[in-house]
C-alpha cells in the first residue's frame, strides 16, 4: 500500500529546519527512508507471509520507536497537504523545532496519553458532480497514523489478493488495468460488470472492519488507537467564522474519513471481505469471473452469458457486508460493442490502422475535459497580475502529471491535441494580459513558449509551425 498519497506525492523537504531535532536520529536526512525502517518492515512482512494464522501481540513499541516517527514524519512532509483543525503547518512545526515536537508526540504515544484531535472537513468537486468531502487530521495525527501504517502495511499486504491494485507498494493503477486488459484480450471476458459502491469510504462498518484488524493484530492499545480515528468528530468552519462539530462517525459507528493516511490500508482491508466472499465462496470458479479492484473501484470480467448472474451475485454480497451498490452507475458492459471507464481509461474495442480492430485502452473523454477545463482555469483573466513565467509554472506540473499517467495505449493525437489547446490558451491569455485582442498565434511563437518560457511539449515541436514576432 502506498502510505498518504491521497494528496498526490510531492518531493521529500530538504529544508535544514526539517533537521533541527537534537536527539539521535532526529537531525538525519528527511530525503531518504530509514535502513532500520526498512528492515523492520521486512522482518514483519516475512513473519506475516510465513504464519498466515498469525496475530501480532506486540507492536505499540514499534510504533513508539524514534526511527519510525522519523520516517513517518519525513512521508507526511513529502506529501505535504493542508493544516488540520489546529491550523499548525510544517514550516511552523520546523521552525519551533522538529525534533521537540517528536519527542513530545513519542512521549504521548509511549505513555498512552494521546488523543486525536476532531478532523476538518473540506469539500473537492468529485469527477461525476458534486462534492466530495475529506476529513483532514492535523499533522500530529498524520503522523501517528503514518507510523501505525509504517508498522501494519506490510502486515495486511500479505493477506490482500493479487488483484486488488490500490494503495499498496509496488502496484499501481495502470497495472490493475493491463490486469483488465490481459482478462479481455488473453482469457476471452466478453461481459464485464462496470459496478459502483454508493459512499463507500463512509459506510463502511466499524464493527466489521476493527474484525478484520484484530484478525492479525491482537495488541490492544493499537487497537484502540484505531478505533479512535475512525470515531473522531469533524469539524467543519462557516463562512462567518464559526465552527460546526458533528459526530456522524461514532454515532453511526460507520466510515473511514477520506483524507487520513491510515483510511486507504483501512479501506483495502475492508474490501477483502468482498474478494474472500467472491473466490474462496466459489463464485469465481462457478461464474468464470474474476474481480479487478482500485480503492473503492472495481470491475468483474466475466464470461459470455454469465454477467448478470455475476452482478445478481455481487449486490447480494455487498448487502451482507453492509455496502451499497450505486444503482444507478452499475450496468453491464457487453464487448465488443459497448466500452467502459476505470480509473480514467477507457476500455474496450478501439481501431488501427487501417481499420483494424484491437483491444486496448485510451484516456476517457471525462479525463480529457476535465484536463482542459484545469488549463482553462489557470489561462483566464484573474492570473493577469502573474507573470507569464509564473503561469507556466502552474501549467507544467498539470500537464506533466497527467501525461506520466495517461501514457499507455495510443495517446499521440491525444497528446497533440492538449498541446495545441494549452499553447492557444496562453496565447490568448498573454494579449489578454496586454490590454488586447486576438488569438496571439502570430505575437507568441512556439519558440517563445516553449524555449522562452519553458512550456513543455508532450510531443515534439513541429519546425515552422509559428512565424511570429515574439
Amino acid at each position: 500500500m502506498k502510505p498518504g498519497n491521497a494528496g498526490g506525492a510531492k518531493a521529500p523537504c530538504s529544508d535544514a529546519n526539517a533537521q533541527s531535532g537534537k536527539s539521535p536520529g532526529i537531525g538525519l536526512s528527511l530525503g531518504t527512508p530509514l535502513d532500520s525502517v526498512r528492515t523492520l518492515r521486512s522482518a514483519l512482512r516475512a513473519k506475516a507471509k510465513s504464519e498466515a494464522a498469525y496475530r501480532f501481540y506486540s507492536l505499540w513499541d514499534k510504533v513508539c520507536r524514534e526511527d519510525v516517527l522519523t520516517e513517518a514524519y519525513r512521508r507526511c512532509r513529502a506529501n505535504r497537504g493542508a493544516p488540520g483543525v489546529d491550523r499548525q503547518t510544517f514550516e511552523r512545526i520546523e521552525e519551533q523545532g522538529l525534533g521537540a515536537w517528536l519527542q513530545r508526540l513519542r512521549q504521548e504515544l509511549r505513555t498512552k496519553q494521546y488523543r486525536c484531535a476532531p478532523l476538518l472537513r473540506v469539500w473537492i468537486p468529485k469527477a461525476s458532480g458534486g462534492q466530495r468531502p475529506l476529513g483532514i487530521p492535523t499533522i500530529r495525527d498524520r503522523v501517528a497514523q503514518m507510523a501505525v501504517l509504517l508498522v501494519l502495511e506490510p502486515i495486511f499486504d500479505e493477506d490482500l489478493f493479487p488483484w486488488q491494485y490500490g494503495f499498496r507498494e509496488g502496484m499501481d493503477a495502470k497495472m490493475a488495468l493491463r490486469r483488465i486488459h490481459y482478462g479481455i484480450a488473453e482469457r476471452g471476458a466478453r461481459e464485464v460488470v462496470d459496478a459502483d459502491l454508493s459512499d463507500y469510504f463512509n459506510t463502511i462498518p466499524h464493527g466489521d472492519l476493527m474484525r478484520c484488524v484484530a484478525r492479525r493484530v491482537a495488541d490492544g492499545t493499537a487497537l484502540a488507537v484505531i478505533r479512535q480515528w475512525l470515531d473522531a468528530p469533524v469539524v467543519e468552519r462557516t463562512d462567518d467564522g464559526g465552527e460546526i462539530r458533528t459526530t456522524v462517525a461514532r454515532d453511526t459507528n460507520r466510515g473511514t474519513p477520506q483524507g487520513g493516511v491510515i483510511s486507504p490500508m483501512l479501506s483495502t482491508l475492508y474490501f477483502r471481505r468482498f474478494m474472500l466472499a467472491w473466490y474462496h465462496g466459489g463464485h469465481a470458479r462457478r461464474l468464470q469471473a474474476e474481480v479487478v479492484n482500485y480503492a473503492d473501484d472495481f470491475v468483474i470480467l466475466c464470461q459470455p452469458g454469465k454477467g448478470e448472474e455475476a452482478m445478481a451475485t455481487m449486490r447480494r454480497l455487498m448487502s451482507k457486508l453492509g455496502l451499497t451498490v450505486n444503482e444507478k452507475k452499475t450496468r453491464l458492459v457487453k464487448l465488443p460493442d459497448e466500452r467502459f471507464d476505470f480509473l480514467g481509461y477507457t476500455v474496450g474495442r478501439f481501431y488501427g490502422h487501417p481499420g483494424r480492430p484491437y483491444w486496448g485502452t485510451a484516456p476517457s473523454m471525462k479525463s480529457i475535459k476535465r484536463l482542459r477545463k484545469r488549463i482553462h482555469d489557470e489561462t483566464t483573466r484573474r492570473w493577469n497580475a502573474t507573470t507569464p513565467r509564473e503561469r507556466v509554472e502552474e501549467l507544467n506540473p498539470i500537464l506533466r502529471g497527467w501525461a506520466n499517467y495517461f501514457s499507455q495505449g495510443p495517446v499521440k493525437e491525444i497528446y497533440r491535441s492538449i498541446d495545441d489547446y494549452t499553447a492557444r490558451r496562453l496565447r490568448i491569455w498573454l494579449r489578454r494580459r496586454s490590454g488586447k485582442q486576438g488569438t496571439g498565434y502570430r505575437q507568441y511563437s512556439d519558440q517563445y513558449l516553449y524555449l522562452k518560457l519553458g512550456l513543455i511539449c508532450l510531443l515534439p515541436i513541429q519546425r515552422g509551425r509559428s512565424n511570429a514576432k515574439a
